[in-house]
């Protein structure tokens, strides 16, 4: 059996630490209600609510992005970056009336998608929430 020689086979595929690297991300600023800022890197692509899920940043989130609360509910503290979001949907706009400190920048974190004109861009916490989730419970991404 002189030249047989054995190999390691595998039918997965390993995911490359290059590719989280290649990934275009954006810088985000969370203030919470304390003031305290947080700065993240969010893929393009993602949510703000998934965001600061990955990143234990408290955003509650109680109906896990599908238009059914208030409670990822941020304000956009830069007008001129608030005018970079699509207009909000009406479902949108229902469920931010349902909202605590509504403001004129006021958007739900499950609506604002990560682009890259959004670079820089700060959310600041409100200080209050309709809780929709008992016991202390926060959602994790999935």
């Amino acid at each position: 059996m002189l030249g047989k020689r054995h190999e390691l086979f595998s039918c997965t595929t390993a995911k490359l630490d290059s590719e989280d690297e290649n990934e275009e991300k954006i810088n985000v600023t969370f203030v919470d209600k304390e003031g305290d800022e947080t700065v993240i890197k969010v893929p393009i692509g993602m949510s703000m609510l998934e965001a600061a899920h990955e990143n234990d940043i408290d955003l509650e989130g109680a109906c896990e992005g599908s238009l059914a609360c208030s409670t990822c509910h941020v304000i956009v503290m830069d007008m001129e970056q608030y005018n970079k979001l699509p207009d909000p949907s009406d479902e949108e706009n229902d469920m931010l009336d349902l909202a605590f400190g509504l403001t004129e920048t006021s958007r739900l974190g499950c609506q604002i998608i990560a682009k890259s004109e959004l670079e820089g861009l700060r959310l600041r916490i409100p200080a209050a929430t309709r809780k929709f989730a008992v016991d202390g419970f926060k959602p994790k991404p999935h």
